[in-house]
């Protein structure tokens, strides 16, 4: 890659992981699932009315738009908001290469060889060391809500596969609208609309950057420029990048909401990274592996095509 490309893949990885010190600031100013929604709400307007029609069927759309922002962003957003600290929430997340692997091998065929195999075990033993120390500093349903979000990713990144998008920010974009309506729904039935209607009454100016960095910044100006970047390059070459994420995550939680980084959550980081770098990295084989070819230049059901079509928080 361009040094200019490397560059802005870096940032990107930044921008995503310091999404989540913005998000635990949001949720200061509003319910989860009404901040999702918002969340969506922006990314969506005005930029559907910009990017022209949907380029996969609209079942992808919708598939998607469930698993990954209603099921994943509604679940994450929870378990913040139910204790689940920023830095930990951006390492746990990570698990969905784990999980996407898992599901690959059940409908697309992959069949993961030994290395990938390796990569998932040393991966679950990072979850095991973060699940110890959330136990010792953090709540039990927060860390079980983020890994059910990891999960839905995982089923996220199978559809996308699946599906194949030849402009990753038109599909993005297309997804954002699938959410709002239902998150909305989900807020004024779970949370109640006293709540939100006294959440959007005491709107201001920092509550509105939130929402502004994790719909345009996050969301559009990421997107964008990671498909950007697999539009240029292989996604092996781009794919690596994502892992930056938690570091990024865990580094500006602890600069900026002064979270405590224990050894074992080190140590978890090193096995997480580690192992997600094995199981999204490695090749993957089988009747999927074999199919046709993406437009970020590897197989549609290659490893490096999920972390790479789908790796923001």
């Amino acid at each position: 890659m361009r040094p200019v490309h490397t560059a802005l893949a870096v940032l990107v990885a930044a921008v995503w992981g310091f999404n989540f010190v913005v998000i635990q600031i949001g949720l200061g100013h509003f319910p989860p699932l009404l901040l999702s929604a918002l969340r969506f709400l922006a990314a969506a307007l005005p930029a559907v009315f910009f990017v022209g029609r949907p380029k996969v069927a609209w079942k992808w759309v919708l598939g998607v738009g469930a698993a990954l922002g209603i099921a994943k962003f509604g679940l994450l957003f929870t378990g913040m908001a139910a204790g689940m600290p920023a830095g930990l929430s951006s390492l746990v997340l990570q698990v969905q290469a784990v999980f996407t692997a898992v599901f690959a091998a059940a409908v697309l065929r992959e069949r993961p060889g030994r290395v990938r195999l390796a990569g998932m075990g040393v991966a679950l033993a990072g979850i095991a060391v973060a699940a110890a120390d959330s136990g010792a500093s953090g709540p039990v349903l927060g860390f079980t809500l983020v890994v059910a979000a990891a999960a839905c990713w995982g089923v996220s990144n199978v559809l996308t596969r699946r599906a194949a998008p030849p402009d990753a920010l038109n599909f993005m974009v297309w997804v954002c609208t699938v959410p709002v309506l239902p998150l909305f729904a989900l807020s004024l039935l779970l949370e109640g609309p006293e709540r939100d209607l006294a959440a959007l009454r005491g709107l201001d100016w920092s509550g509105a950057a939130v929402i502004g960095y994790v719909a345009w910044v996050s969301t559009v100006f990421g997107f964008g420029a990671w498909g950007y970047l697999l539009r240029r390059y292989p996604a092996s070459s781009v794919a690596p990048f994502s892992l930056l994420v938690p570091v990024f995550g865990m580094s500006s939680a602890a600069l900026v909401l002064g979270e405590q980084v224990s050894g074992l959550r080190w140590l978890a980081a090193l096995l997480l990274v580690g192992g997600v770098a094995l199981t999204s990295l490695t090749p993957a084989r089988g009747a999927a592996a074999a199919g046709g070819r993406t437009g970020s230049g590897v197989s549609a059901g290659s490893p490096a095509a999920g972390a790479a079509a789908s790796p923001a928080p």
